[in-house]
């Protein structure tokens, strides 16, 4: 087994990386040594402060037994090199820039693969254990018709796992200047997850109380950024979003980490309160 384990077929034409095992085969154990040789995660994908919040909720949700992982709209593959390192990982993200980040964060943490193709690119005869897309859905107008797509991706009796901001009441600049359709409430996602064909749907907010914070702090950002640049379009706007506030550096990394420590702690007595919301649905057999 190569260093990067077995490699999934190519699920589009063209090639992808190296590095994604095949759907259904298990995760490839690294290497002997391999960590000590390779960028820490702080270091090579920093989280955000609020994306620590998140991550804390992504990471105890996804569900026992899987394997197979895609992620739909990976960003620059700050959770996608995590989720690489655990499980036979192909990620997902149209935007070029985004993608040759994520690429090379891949390629650096030495499992996983990165496509710069959209979900309904991929072969019809490919599924996943999981299929997650984290502050995805509230780009796309059509959020109804991206749940049914990515349902399709999902093997039956598998998992879709989701991040989304919470409560429309809280919509405000920076999700203008993000490229936001909507906020969602949970009773209104777990409609939509259901009628996608989705069931045993679990949701949790974050972000008590710190998130609120960082959401001023992001929505004063906004204001800023919106008055220099009133112009650009939705589809501008959400191609940007993912390089948004991104930290840069293990020292970021490391404060943004051990500095939200508590704060994660903290926020797991509030999973009914938050400015985010995390949900896991399970595909009906």
């Amino acid at each position: 087994m190569s260093e990067h384990g077995p490699q999934i077929p190519d699920a589009v034409s063209g090639t992808g990386a190296a590095g994604a095992a095949t759907p259904g085969s298990g995760p490839a154990p690294a290497e002997p040594g391999a960590p000590e040789s390779r960028p820490s995660m702080d270091r090579l994908a920093p989280l955000a402060a609020n994306a620590w919040l998140r991550y804390d909720v992504i990471r105890r949700m996804i569900p026992h037994g899987v394997s197979d992982v895609l992620e739909v709209g990976c960003g620059m593959g700050a959770v996608g090199v995590r989720l690489a390192a655990q499980f036979n990982y192909l990620g997902l993200e149209p935007s070029p820039e985004s993608f040759a980040v994520a690429s090379r964060r891949i390629a650096l943490g030495g499992r996983g693969e990165v496509r710069n193709v959209l979900a309904d690119e991929l072969d019809p005869a490919v599924q996943f254990d999981l299929v997650c897309a984290f502050e995805v859905l509230e780009h796309i107008e059509d959020d109804a018709g991206a749940l049914d797509s990515w349902a399709r991706r999902v093997r039956p009796g598998g998992w879709l796992l989701l991040s989304v901001p919470a409560h429309q009441s809280r919509y405000a600049a920076h999700d203008v200047l993000a490229g936001h359709f909507r906020r969602y409430e949970r009773a209104d996602l777990a409609a939509l997850l259901e009628k996608a064909g989705f069931s045993q749907v679990e949701s949790r907010e974050y972000g008590m109380p710190l998130g609120y914070l960082l959401e001023t702090a992001r929505n004063a950002v906004g204001k800023r950024k919106l008055a220099a640049a009133p112009g650009a379009s939705m589809e501008q706007r959400t191609g940007a979003s993912a390089r948004l506030l991104q930290p840069k550096g293990l020292l970021y990394g490391g404060v943004a980490r051990y500095g939200t420590a508590p704060f994660r702690y903290l926020q797991r007595g509030f999973p009914g309160v938050g400015t985010g919301l995390v949900v896991r649905a399970r595909l009906t057999a």
